[in-house]
């Protein structure tokens, strides 16, 4: 099978809209199941792959994806591109609810995952270079796109990583802003570090669902405004993709 494309969609974006002549793919992994099936078919002419991160009813929390199943699952099946949506919160000023960024860095502050395919007993170690989390090549070709579609997007910033699923303290933030991070998510690692051990072209497509603790002027998130938020984004997502393969 030959897919242009692979997508993963984070919360709030559970099934690929526009997809054609759908078709659903069980894949079976040395790593146990995948977060769901991969459904393929036809969108703006190529064939792409998606796959719901967190299942396809919202079942799995950040902290219980099996992240190695899903990208061995897209790489089975011929993807060599994936793009990773995810839902964030904003640090940065600039990056307040329904902005879209493609993040250059990432700082991991996840634990208790398995973080690389080297875990498996007799598999080769491999120490993969990941000064540059995100395949560039890619990254322009988003944002190229974005701006064909007419979806502003920003060019850069450094995803933090957290365990999730609570959302964090102003504390933490407070420190995660220290450290250089202009969004907080709780999915963008493992994900980005095992595609980069298959060796596939992967890069995030982050979406602002909230700024983060203690960043913007509400006193408290509500769950409800950060799906709104959320909904809003999420529906620039195929608009991108169409321009990108088309592209």
């Amino acid at each position: 099978m030959s897919i242009d494309l692979a997508v993963i969609g984070g919360s709030g974006l559970y099934n690929f809209p526009g997809l054609e002549n759908a078709q659903r793919q069980s894949v079976e992994t040395p790593f146990g199941p995948a977060s769901g099936d991969v459904v393929t078919g036809d969108f703006a002419g190529k064939q792409l792959a998606f796959l719901a991160r967190h299942g396809e009813s919202h079942s799995l929390p950040p902290h219980r994806v099996n992240y190695r199943a899903n990208l061995w699952a897209l790489h089975q099946l011929g993807a060599r591109r994936v793009v990773g949506v995810n839902a964030v919160g904003g640090i940065r000023d600039d990056m307040g609810p329904r902005v879209i960024v493609v993040p250059d860095q990432v700082i991991d502050y996840t634990h208790g995952r398995f973080t690389s395919f080297c875990d498996v007993e007799g598999a080769e170690v491999k120490h993969i270079d990941f000064s540059e989390p995100y395949t560039a090549s890619l990254r322009r070709d988003l944002l190229a796109a974005a701006a064909r579609a007419g979806v502003p997007a920003i060019d850069g910033g450094c995803y933090g990583a957290t365990q999730g699923p609570r959302l964090e303290t102003r504390a933490e933030i407070a420190r995660m802003k220290r450290d250089g991070c202009d969004l907080v998510g709780m999915t963008g690692m493992p994900e980005a570090a095992l595609a980069r051990e298959l060796e596939l072209e992967y890069a995030c497509l982050a979406l602002v669902a909230n700024f983060a603790a203690g960043c913007g002027d509400e006193e408290e998130i509500s769950i409800e405004e950060i799906f709104a938020h959320l909904a809003a984004a999420t529906a620039e997502v195929p608009k991108i993709l169409a321009a990108m393969l088309a592209g």
